[in-house]
């Protein structure tokens, strides 16, 4: 079990993560935070601002990188106290691998990618795992504790990671455009801007939750709404016509997938 997390680095993500375990019902001191810059933490969970103090306090059997990775090679020296003996790496940093983590963190227990998303804070996030050197029980402990954010699972394929990353992780604020898509195309066509958001985020929401309890794919759902003839099949037939929507979004995950990689590279 991971009795103590400290959290170094605590920004948009790391921030829902904490949210989503506290709201989960998980003991805010089972949690630590390693932040310079963080106006306050929740109550009940201890916040530091220099390493030192953090080291002093001891205790945490896992550290949770959450600053950029641009950021990796300049803190990594100051935070080897933090990262030693049975203390397992948990990283945040996308497009930095497993090897690159071993690197810069030699004396931790292991290494464990972690991709989950901003809907960790609901508890219905996506969490990716990735991980080296931890044997199973570990394994296990780390399922047990971000499993909580919604739904974890291991990949065992680091080629895949930063694929994943663009799915799993990017993938809401490709949603969240096309919301904004969706009903400001709306409000071109006539209707008035607060109705078409409301209504626009009322749509995908229903449709989503829909589709997640549904056995049928989301391909057949679609075409199960769209009658020959009818309104939302000449809709879809803009979207399928030289599949339009299709080419875009493997545009849109393969740049984002590349800049994993990029990143990678500039650590």
């Amino acid at each position: 079990m991971i009795n103590q997390l400290l959290i170094i680095g605590c920004g948009n993500m790391g921030g829902a993560m904490l949210a989503g375990w506290l709201a989960a019902g998980v003991d805010p001191a089972r949690f630590a935070i390693l932040d310079p810059a963080l106006p306050e933490a929740p109550e009940g969970v201890a916040l530091y601002r220099e390493a030192a103090d953090a080291a002093a306090a001891g205790a945490h059997d896992a550290v949770m990188l959450g600053f950029k990775p641009q950021q990796l090679r300049q803190l990594a020296p100051g935070l080897q106290e933090l990262t030693g003996g049975d203390v397992t790496v948990c990283s945040l940093l996308a497009g930095i691998t497993c090897a690159q983590l071993a690197e810069v963190f030699p004396a931790a227990k292991g290494h464990v990618r972690v991709m989950p998303n901003l809907a960790a804070r609901i508890n219905k996030s996506p969490v990716i795992l990735l991980e080296s050197g931890l044997d199973e029980g570990a394994r296990d402990d780390c399922l047990a504790l971000y499993d909580k954010l919604g739904t974890a699972i291991w990949l065992d394929d680091e080629s895949r990671f930063d694929l994943v990353t663009a799915l799993a992780g990017s993938g809401p604020g490709f949603v969240y455009r096309f919301i904004d898509a969706l009903a400001g195309a709306a409000e071109e066509l006539g209707l008035d801007r607060a109705s078409a958001e409301q209504l626009a985020l009322a749509t995908v929401d229903g449709a989503s939750s829909l589709a997640a309890a549904s056995d049928t794919g989301p391909g057949a759902l679609a075409d199960r709404v769209a009658s020959p003839g009818g309104m939302t099949r000449e809709g879809l037939n803009v979207l399928d016509k030289d599949q339009a929507l299709h080419r875009l979004l493997v545009a849109t995950l393969r740049a984002t997938r590349d800049k994993g990689a990029e990143l990678s590279q500039g650590a």
